[in-house]
């Protein structure tokens, strides 16, 4: 993206700060041209900062390279974005080791619209969704739930984390920054009218949810239940059309056997070979226990999405073609 665009995307940034505030009806709206073609192409990582270590510099490397190779048009980060425990303020150092000193490509230069995950939320989550962090770096556009419109596509970024009750209820030695959250059932529910009413005003050909944490998964911490139980109904009734997130350290798709919502995990950015495969009732279209990332090319009638590993190989390919279908409307309270 041009230093113009680049501009463009953080003015509008500064109207959505205004609409930050937890009583707020609507999601903040980020306004992200695609290209004149109107298509669009991005890059999907998750579960990456760690000073560059765990091969996490070797998969940036390979960002850079698809990057430039598919001239994309912005980064999505499914979270947790600093290990372990987040950052500690505005000022922490992690944030230049880990994210600033790290993608340095020039086809990384574009907006990176993040996600909150677990570990951000151990530490100072208020940090990572504090203006100021823009300042330091332009690129890094992190907020709790919010909307990226880039007119063929929606994407709806969905702060995943207060679901788990554990991390409420039994957070073990770790402490949850809960500030601006609870009361949780209170925060659940104000999201999900909020995002029920979003993807109803959405006229984008395509809709694509994203969180940090599993929907479907067959890697260590499998499906979150929270999210099928209160998230997945308000994105079968939308029409969303794929559920993106990270938190399993893996790369998978899968397709359920009861929505046409298509699952990818890209968790790979970093810390991965965990040797956990749990396969379920859902169809597994692609795993891989490694490190690696995710590509999206998205024009009016397709998608494709490719994943790499840490050396840049092709490890899958899957094109979805567009078609339309409608569902009533509906959404579940948290207990």
């Amino acid at each position: 993206m041009a230093r113009g665009s680049m501009a463009a995307v953080l003015a509008v940034l500064a109207v959505a700060a205004l609409r930050c505030a937890p009583a707020a009806a609507e999601l903040p709206l980020v306004e992200h041209p695609a290209k004149n073609d109107g298509s669009l192409s991005l890059l999907v990582v998750g579960d990456w900062g760690r000073n560059g270590t765990y091969n996490q510099s070797r998969v940036a490397e390979q960002m850079g390279k698809v990057g430039e190779r598919l001239d994309i048009d912005f980064v999505v980060s499914t979270g947790d974005n600093f290990y372990e425990n987040g950052l500690t303020g505005v000022h922490d150092q992690q944030f230049e080791e880990s994210f600033t000193n790290i993608y340095t490509a020039q086809s990384l230069q574009k907006p990176w619209y993040l996600v909150l995950g677990n570990h951000d939320y151990r530490g100072d989550a208020l940090a990572q969704l504090d203006p100021v962090m823009r300042k330091l770096d332009e690129r890094f556009v992190c907020m709790r739930s919010f909307l990226v419109n880039a007119e063929i596509v929606e994407f709806f970024f969905i702060d995943t984390t207060p679901f788990q009750l554990k991390y409420w209820t039994h957070p073990k030695d770790s402490h949850y920054d809960w500030r601006g959250v609870a009361p949780r059932k209170d925060y659940i529910a104000n999201l999900l009218k909020d995002l029920d009413e979003a993807m109803k005003k959405s006229t984008a050909k395509w809709k694509i949810a994203i969180g940090h944490h599993t929907m479907r998964s067959v890697s260590d911490h499998g499906d979150t239940e929270e999210l099928l139980q209160l998230l997945l109904p308000v994105l079968k009734v939308n029409g969303i059309d794929f559920y993106i997130n990270g938190h399993d350290h893996c790369l998978e798709h899968i397709s359920s056997r009861d929505s046409p919502i298509q699952y990818f995990t890209s968790g790979g950015g970093s810390k991965a070979w965990r040797g956990v495969y749990q396969p379920n009732d859902d169809k597994i279209q692609f795993f891989y226990d490694g490190q690696g990332f995710m590509s999206l090319q998205l024009n009016q009638d397709q998608a494709d999405f490719i994943f790499y590993d840490v050396s840049g190989k092709v490890l899958y390919e899957f094109t979805s073609h567009k078609t339309n279908h409608f569902q009533p409307s509906i959404y579940v309270t948290a207990e």
